[in-house]
């Protein structure tokens, strides 16, 4: 990270034309081509996807999306008035003739009497389109509503609904990101007293998710991505590429602080907090990564969408960040800061003291100190306060939401009220049982269940219509009496299923199967509910695999997964609360309660464990680079909590309003992703990360960093913390804070450390810049050694370990798609590579015992020309 660093802040100017380039770019091809987003989702081998198959194969003309056109008169009226069809009748003709439209079915005629309300007030006609709702061009389904909606008057509304229409009307929702960033500036502008320093994590993040958002929409030409997906890939990307930007930028301003260069700031600020936010962004790319194991379509392309946002942030983070902070400087900070700059102590790296600035760095501590004093109690008022939050959980029903959820004033959800007054809530999702008659007998076997089904429970009519007796297909229209989001239509399709339908086809040739949009919705819930807990199991062995080889440690990760579940569970009760007990979702104007959006859990799972797992490396990577210096587990605690609590807060508060703002945009699904994605990080930021993780850390004590010797030799070692140095170190320059246990203890952690900065079991690169109190007192109490030369950890073995990784996701991932010959050449490649590595592995320790023998002579020979070099100083002149 150093030298990409250092690289890109004295290339500053070339950095920033190549991302601008990048933009032109991308920005070319989207401009002149667009986006090709589409809601298409199939599931194979499921009852639905077997309806629509058998209609695709037997009948396309009538495998295509219907919509309804909904008439209501005003007034004393009725839909029969001659002046009503006058105006109506003619509507649809012109609708017939559009392009995309196979058919429409008008209230006139013979077969149209159901399609006229009780009252005579409401009817509908059905649009047949030519092809399912992901396929029709947005131009042809807006040609149709505004045909349609030009026979309005003042005594007649027309309004249109169904899956096409609703595509066209989601599309129009407003866009909220403004208000999140404007937030999130406010925030910035507070945290770092400076409109620069407000200005930069928002600009990184803007360029990131600019050339993220593109490079999905350009994607959806290649692969199918959902029209929620940019949304849901905006709202991750905001949010954690200003919190990676803000983490970078503070620690740039402290080295500023403490006295550094500009560019030194940069280099260290890289390398330390960069090294976080790249493998905190790669955890969050590789949970998002993780849906594609579920092997269902909207689940793998919003994890694509979003993993892609992602990965912009991060390069954004580590080129383009330092680029910046080479062009502004020390303007970063605020006026007040520049001047205490100026006003240290002459020939010194640090400030003059002010009792002001102690107390200020005590307050920052209180906090951790209570934690660490109080810590049984605080463990347990936590988990009592997650467990409530998590208690409307157990009751989360998933399923299907209708155009009842959308917003007042669109034309959908003016659709829903006008066929659910006059025909009933079910007209709104009705159900469609696809017939294949194999022999002349089927007929009495056909009809006998379309009789049964008519007089089932929860069943307000069904109707029989051949489509083509040469062909054998018949098609029952089916309303349910409730609406499509209630849990009695998800109980009658399966009674359908399981009860009627079987019955049926017992002793006959007949086939039936149970289709249309809302036994669809219903089986993505089912299949998304069972394959629930292999992704929660991938998700949970990756996150912990990495925490380990990052952390040294089993119960790090085995922490960090139980909060990560805790804080799931705390968001979904939130969510459950809000949409589906419906406390406050009509104040948001989302529409009444209902269930849960099916693919809700296990997208929000991917992302939270992700987010999750950003404040877990933020803080423990600062505990761990203190236990590193000390070997004193409660004092690393302490100091890790205190110097990064407030920058997760504000970290969180960031993207909190940044998630906050989507719920405003007026679409419910999404409106679900804010508040879920809110919660989540209010409970892990303001009660995991600031009370549970630091109390349990203080009652475990030295167990947190306990691994196996066995393991510790075969993890791979990455640092995430930076590169200390490996010079040693007075015991009184590691910290201005006491070490408890009195002198006695003093002595053993310098002994420890002693230890540390000496031996050669774990080489660690020589810092390239000592920290500035070092410095200090380096200068004061006479000459130091010089620092040595250190042996590198080798980078192959890394390589290798990556190298290894992707070649077995890309291997399993390509055979469990049925492309063997594929798979077995990535894992024959993987296996090629390891033999290799395997070798290296035997004779990497030998090499590293005579490195570091060779290391140990110079050693003793620099220390010996320092020793006479101090005592030459000392001698009397």
């Amino acid at each position: 990270m150093s030298a990409l660093a250092t690289w890109c802040f004295r290339h500053r100017f070339l950095v920033i034309g190549m991302w601008a380039a990048v933009l032109v770019a991308l920005a070319v091809p989207y401009a002149s081509h667009s986006a090709a987003y589409s809601d298409a989702f199939s599931l194979p081998g499921a009852e639905s996807s077997k309806a629509q198959a058998r209609l695709e194969a037997t009948e396309p003309k009538q495998s295509g999306d219907s919509d309804q056109i909904v008439v209501h008169v005003r007034g004393d009226g009725s839909i029969r008035d001659a002046a009503v069809r006058s105006r109506v009748i003619p509507m649809l003709h012109r609708v017939a003739k559009l392009p995309s439209v196979a058919s429409v079915t008008s209230m006139y005629g013979p077969a149209g009497e159901a399609r006229v309300s009780k009252d005579g007030k409401t009817a509908y006609a059905t649009v047949t389109f030519d092809s399912r709702a992901d396929r029709i061009p947005v131009a042809a389904v807006t040609r149709v509503i505004d045909t349609a909606q030009a026979a309005r008057d003042k005594s007649l509304q027309v309004e249109l609904g169904g899956e096409a229409i609703g595509i066209v009307a989601q599309g129009k929702a407003k866009s909220t990101e403004a208000i999140g960033l404007v937030a999130a500036g406010i925030i910035l502008f507070v945290a770092f007293g400076s409109l620069l320093g407000m200005a930069l994590p928002l600009l990184v993040a803007i360029a990131a998710l600019g050339a993220g958002l593109i490079t999905v929409g350009l994607a959806s030409h290649v692969i199918t991505v959902g029209s929620d997906d940019p949304t849901v890939a905006a709202l991750i990307g905001l949010g954690v590429g200003i919190d990676y930007a803000l983490f970078i930028v503070t620690r740039y301003r402290t080295g500023l602080q403490s006295g550094l260069a500009p560019e030194p700031a940069a280099v260290r600020a890289l390398d330390t907090s960069g090294r976080a936010v790249l493998f905190a962004g790669l955890t969050v790319v590789t949970a998002l990564l993780g849906l594609l194991v579920l092997r269902i379509g909207p689940a793998s392309s919003m994890g694509i969408s979003a993993a892609t946002a992602v990965l912009f942030t991060v390069i954004a983070a580590v080129t383009l960040l330092p680029a910046l902070l080479g062009i502004f400087g020390n303007k970063l900070l605020s006026r007040r800061q520049r001047r205490a700059m100026a006003n240290r102590e002459p020939g010194t790296a640090h400030p003059t003291l002010n009792t002001h600035g102690q107390g200020k760095r005590k307050s920052k501590g209180r906090w951790a100190e209570r934690v660490e004093r109080h810590k049984t109690l605080l463990t347990v008022v936590a988990l009592l306060a997650v467990t409530v939050l998590s208690l409307p959980t157990l009751s989360m029903r998933l399923g299907t939401l209708d155009a009842g959820n959308d917003p007042k004033g669109t034309t959908t959800r003016a659709a829903y009220d006008l066929l659910a007054r006059g025909f009933g809530a079910g007209s709104n999702g009705p159900l469609v049982l696809v017939a294949q008659r194999a022999a002349p007998s089927d007929a009495s076997a056909l009809a006998k269940l379309v009789a049964t089904v008519r007089s089932t429970r929860g069943v307000a009519s069904a109707t029989a219509r051949p489509v083509t007796a040469a062909k054998g297909l018949s098609i029952i229209d089916v309303v349910p009496t409730s609406a499509p989001q209630d849990k009695a239509t998800s109980t009658l399709i399966s009674h359908l299923r399981k009860d009627v339908v079987p019955a049926a086809e017992q002793g006959s040739s007949l086939t039936v199967h149970v289709g249309g949009r809302t036994a669809a919705s219903a089986d993505l819930a089912d299949v998304l509910a069972s394959k629930l807990p292999l992704f929660l199991g991938v998700i949970v062995a990756l996150g912990c695999l990495l925490l380990m080889v990052a952390f040294r440690s089993i119960v790090v990760p085995l922490t960090a997964a139980v909060m990560n579940l805790l804080a799931s569970a705390g968001s979904f009760g939130v969510v459950v609360a809000v949409f589906q007990w419906g406390w406050g979702c009509e104040l948001l104007g989302l529409g009444k309660a209902g269930p849960v959006a099916a693919e809700l859990p296990v997208i929000m799972l991917a992302i939270l464990f992700g987010l999750s797992m950003d404040y877990q490396v933020f803080l423990v990577s600062r505990i761990h680079e203190e236990w590193e210096h000390t070997r004193d587990s409660h004092r690393a605690i302490r100091i890790g909590q205190a110097e990064t609590g407030r920058l997760i807060n504000a970290a969180a508060l960031i993207m909190i309003c940044v998630f906050t703002a989507f719920v405003f945009g007026g679409q419910r699904v999404i409106a679900e992703y804010g508040v879920g994605l809110a919660a989540a990080v209010t409970i892990d930021a303001f009660i995991l990360r600031t009370v549970l993780v630091p109390a349990l850390m203080h009652l475990l004590g030295r167990a947190n960093w306990w691994l196996p010797a066995w393991l510790e030799r075969i993890l791979p070692r990455v640092s995430i913390e930076g590169s200390p140095s490996r010079r040693p170190v007075p015991a009184g320059s590691m910290s201005t804070s006491p070490v408890p246990g009195g002198p006695a203890a003093a002595e053993r952690t310098a002994a420890r450390h002693r230890d540390l900065a000496t031996t050669a079991v774990r080489p660690a690169v020589a810092s390239a810049q000592p920290e500035p109190a070092i410095q200090h007192r380096a200068a004061l109490s006479g000459p130091q050694p010089p620092q040595t030369s250190t042996l590198r950890t080798p980078k192959s073995v890394l390589a290798a370990y990556v190298w290894w990784f992707f070649l077995g996701v890309f291997g399993i991932h390509h055979l469990y798609l049925g492309r063997k010959n594929r798979g077995l050449l990535y894992l024959f490649t993987l296996g090629i590579c390891g033999l290799g590595w395997l070798v290296d592995g035997v004779t990497l320790p030998c090499q590293v015992r005579s490195a570091n023998a060779r290391l140990a002579l110079c050693e003793a020979d620099t220390s010996a020309e320092w020793n006479r070099a101090g005592r030459a100083d000392t001698m009397p002149r």
